[in-house]
This record gives C-alpha cells, structure tokens and sequence, in this order.
C-alpha cells in the first residue's frame, strides 16, 4: 500500500458538524459487517465533548437494530477536523474529516490515520451521483483503494 494522504479540512464548525448523518459508502470493516441502513449521530455535551450513536441493521433494513454508542472529542482546537472517538473505554480511534461541504454541512469524506477506514456521509439517505463521484475522486487522489467501497442500503 501507499501512502495516502490524511490531511483534514482546516475548520471545522463542531455546532453545525454534529447532528445525523447517513452512511452512503464505507470500506469494509469488522464492526459494522452486514449492516445497511447505518446512520451516526453527534450530540454536543456541555463539556465540549460529543456522544456518538451509532445504529444500522443486520442484513436488510426491516433486519435487527444493532447500536453502539461511544464518546468523541477534539484533541487540538488547531485541528478541528481531527477527532478521537471511543466505543471502547478508554481506547481511541482516529476519526478525520478529510473532506467537508463547509457551506452547508451536507456531505462529509471520513477517515483515519490507517488507510483501511474510509467513509462517505451525507445527512440524507440519499447523495447525488455528481457529489458522490467528487468525494471518490479526491479520495482516490489521496491514495485510498476506493474500489474497496461498498454502498450501503439506506431506507
């Protein structure tokens, strides 16, 4: 593998970032095998940390509702785009936003330090086709294998 290019967007408005998101694509991984209908919510807490909620459902969309709920933060206010996210105690996970509507907060290009996670949000079940290509495009430009996307059924 080459290297691909992690670098995030530059602001990132967490107040208007946070809120439901709609999984459109996704590199295959172990803990959301056989979802569809994957959706992730952000909620700001007090603190300035952020709850996350993830839920989708096993095989099909009328399938068993699977949740996993987990804890966010922003290490670096000089790097809004770079988050940690944590469904396992103390264990963080990378969560970069690599590409952002920043006008309107419509579609986001997710990743991480590692080249095996990458997503595609929207915060509609639905993204238009000229939209989705963009995201893939630039992923592909920053080196990910996006080949390995695989679309995910939304209702």
């Amino acid at each position: 593998m080459g290297k691909i290019d992690t670098t995030t967007v530059k602001h990132v408005d967490i107040n208007r970032y946070v809120g439901k998101w709609y999984e459109i694509a996704r590199f295959p991984n172990s803990f959301e095998k056989d979802l569809v209908g994957v959706t992730a919510n952000y909620t700001l807490r007090k603190n300035g940390k952020i709850d996350v909620l993830n839920q989708g459902y096993v095989g099909a969309l009328d399938g068993k509702s699977k949740q996993a709920r987990g804890k966010a933060k922003i290490p670096d206010p000089e790097e809004a785009g770079k988050l940690k996210v944590s469904f396992f105690l103390f264990f963080y996970a990378d969560y970069y936003i690599l590409e952002l509507d920043e006008a309107d907060y419509q579609y986001a290009l997710v990743g991480s330090s590692s080249d095996k996670y990458l997503w595609i949000l929207s915060r509609n079940p639905e993204l238009p086709d000229h939209i989705y290509d963009m995201l893939v495009e630039k992923a592909a430009r920053r080196g990910y294998q996006t080949e390995n996307l695989i679309p995910v059924l939304q209702k």
